[in-house]
């Protein structure tokens, strides 16, 4: 006879089961991950180690618990911004239209107009910056970052800067940075859930679609919704930024709906980003290796994509 069910329609020995193998799997990460750590660079990079590492973010991920952190970097991704330099060189007209999606404390909207508009000052640049926090959207609004903000996001957010480009992008009050007012213009920082299907009625489309870093705090059924409802808010034949999602999501998504992958730059932006590579496979948001011996290696690996006008608009779940 079956106990009564639970919460969630779990018996109290399914519960018992299910937290079993979470304190199992917890163990088998700890020991790899001492073990991980101590094997060389040489083995890391065979295949049937990235095979293992595969395995062991699986088992990562499903015991974690998701939380959204808002841990980030100004300049965070150089060759990410770098290819998005290129793209906007070659824009055409003297406008760009952008939506940034789950901009957090906007510490990525700035890094992107400062990297655009000191090589494009002629270039007029709207952008709509998205999250879902009122509260983080305040703080990316007034610009202002102290020890309070690194504190907050758990990293020194100007750790990556040159003392030159600390001067170009702040005006410093002791240890407080005020971004540049040139650097604000042209930003509406809105609340909204890039889930949201009617999110491209209120937004209309964009030349540049930036949705980096958010996804992977989704389950992925959550992200590959989510991911497809992004699709809606490229322009015809534009342009994608979406790193930082599961890359399984992402391959499946991209295939479906006839994404272009921008190779230019593929791999150095795989790599560029100091805050996920490190932490796979242990944790959620680890990115495994770039690994060329898989035939969909360009497309799982990309996180730049053009869409095509067939794929535009085609958001539906």
């Amino acid at each position: 006879m079956h106990g009564a069910t639970v919460a969630g329609g779990l018996t109290p020995r399914d519960e018992s089961r299910s937290a079993m193998g979470r304190s199992l799997d917890k163990i088998l990460l700890r020991a790899n991950r001492r073990i991980w750590k101590r094997v060389p660079g040489s083995i890391h990079d065979l295949h049937v180690a990235h095979a293992y590492g595969r395995w062991l973010h699986v088992v990562a991920c499903r015991n974690a618990d998701r939380e959204m952190y808002l841990g980030t970097l100004f300049l965070r991704n150089r060759p990410a911004l770098e290819l998005m330099r290129r793209l906007a060189v070659k824009q055409r007209g003297s406008a760009l239209k952008m939506a940034i999606l789950g901009c957090s404390v906007g510490v990525e909207v700035y890094s992107i107009l400062w990297t655009l508009r000191r090589d494009r000052p002629d270039l007029e640049i709207a952008v709509d910056a998205v999250d879902i926090s009122p509260e983080v959207l305040a703080v990316a609004e007034e610009g202002a970052y102290g020890p309070q903000i690194s504190e907050a996001v758990h990293a020194s957010i100007f750790e990556p800067l040159t003392d030159a480009e600390r001067r170009e992008m702040f005006d410093w009050k002791g240890e407080q940075a005020l971004v540049k007012p040139w650097l604000k213009e042209g930003v509406i920082w809105r609340v909204g859930d890039a889930s949201d299907p009617g999110l491209v009625d209120e937004l209309g489309t964009s030349d540049f679609v930036v949705a980096n870093n958010f996804l992977c705090h989704m389950e992925s059924p959550e992200a590959e919704r989510c991911l497809r409802n992004l699709a809606g808010l490229v322009k015809p034949d534009s342009y994608l930024f979406v790193a930082g999602v599961d890359l399984n999501v992402r391959t499946k998504v991209a295939l479906d709906l006839g994404w272009e992958p921008v190779g230019e730059l593929l791999a150095e932006i795989h790599d560029g980003d100091p805050l996920v590579r490190a932490d796979w496979p242990f944790e959620w948001w680890g990115l495994e290796p770039l690994d060329r011996r898989r035939p969909d290696w360009q497309i799982r690996y990309a996180s730049v994509f053009r869409v095509p006008a067939a794929s535009t608009g085609n958001y539906a779940p």
